[in-house]
């Protein structure tokens, strides 16, 4: 039995079995998710039984979230489940056969949405939507599509759209961009400077329509030039519910990573009151996150109304899909590696996606279609 409504937050646990403090934890403020990393994850029977005894002590509609992206990100690995490769491959795919990156790319979230799906999770921490941009810390890295929005728009979309074809929400990140930051968010806290962002931010306003955004652990002079995005109203509300347009369940980057100072717990406060829906804390330390718990108010209505509609959006766009012939034909368009994207021109893509306005999630176009 839980104890009251579902609080605004999403926990990591310690290791590969729940203990049973965290149960009791869950039980007596129950989180509205929890999320795992490779600490928690050995084999499909280790993780099968943890996600089980999850279920048991967690309320039906709390999420379980994996971060799981592909290439160096990726918590779900061989030999037990399939191997992805990083989003840098199919922007670079996309330079000479733009079709065939593009279904690569559905393909390869609809993949990690089987694998995802299985094991019982039902939110994955992708696709990642920042810039590839020269000089830029290589914590994005071979982690972006490319270097161009809309390149990055389009790509980002068929991966999403191939999760949800699994039935996992998409979780696009790491709005309002963080490919320009010269800093790994994890160790220190980034600072971008200049009033130029409109390409940062575009990648996103074109997916505003998908389910799930993640805040940037970022200080944007241009936006804020005292608090970074996760801990800015004026982010939030004017640039990512704003200009962006995003109307979804927006979710903090990890509080534990080392951009943000504070305890946890007063940082998931000020991300909530700054327009954050749901608080994210990674770490599995059992004090401060009994701290955040129980210092977090429950979820706000619309919150609560914004993962519903995410969870009806996966539900629609579930598609009955076999693994063994989507990795097939992902092999088969993954065969070369073509040219750097910096010989593609972006004006062309870019005069497309402005036509296109904003790439609706909810119906995958042909080049999308299920298949086998």
């Amino acid at each position: 039995m839980t104890a009251g409504p579902l609080r605004a937050a999403i926990a990591g646990i310690a290791g590969p079995a729940l203990l049973a403090e965290e149960a009791a934890l869950f039980r007596a403020f129950p989180p509205a998710g929890v999320i795992l990393f490779a600490r928690n994850i050995q084999d499909p029977a280790q993780l099968t039984g943890l996600i089980a005894a999850l279920r048991t002590v967690l309320p039906a509609t709390a999420d379980l979230m994996i971060d799981q992206e592909g290439g160096r990100v990726a918590r779900l690995k061989p030999p037990h489940w399939h191997a992805h490769p990083p989003a840098a491959t199919f922007g670079r795919l996309f330079a000479t056969n733009p079709a065939a990156a593009l279904r690569a790319a559905w393909l390869t979230g609809a993949l990690i949405g089987e694998d995802c799906r299985t094991a019982g999770f039902t939110v994955a921490a992708a696709p990642v939507l920042d810039l590839a941009v020269p000089g830029a810390h290589d914590v994005v890295g071979d982690r972006a599509f490319a270097r161009h929005p809309a390149i990055v728009a389009r790509l980002g979309q068929s991966l999403a759209n191939g999760l949800l074809a699994a039935g996992i929400l998409p979780v696009c990140k790491h709005a309002p961009g963080h490919g320009r930051a010269r800093a790994d968010s994890h160790l220190a806290l980034p600072r971008v400077t200049g009033s130029g962002l409109s390409a940062d931010i575009r990648p996103f306003a074109l997916n505003a329509l998908l389910p799930w955004m993640m805040t940037a652990h970022i200080v944007y002079d241009a936006i804020d030039p005292y608090r970074p995005a996760t801990l800015s109203p004026t982010a939030i509300e004017t640039v990512i519910r704003g200009r962006i347009g995003f109307q979804g369940v927006l979710v903090t980057d990890d509080l534990a990573m080392k951009a943000l100072s504070g305890p946890p717990a007063g940082l998931a406060i000020q991300a909530l009151n700054a327009g954050c829906d749901v608080a994210l804390y990674c770490s599995g330390e059992f004090a401060p996150t009994q701290d955040l718990l129980r210092t977090c108010p429950a979820l706000t209505p619309a919150a609560l109304q914004r993962l519903e509609n995410g969870r009806h959006a996966a539900a629609n766009q579930r598609l009955t899909l076999n693994p063994a012939l989507l990795n097939a034909e992902r092999e088969r368009l993954l065969v070369s590696c073509p040219v750097d994207l910096a010989q593609l021109a972006p004006r062309q893509w870019d005069r497309q996606a402005t036509e296109n306005k904003k790439l609706v999630p909810c119906f995958p176009d042909t080049a999308n279609s299920q298949s086998g």
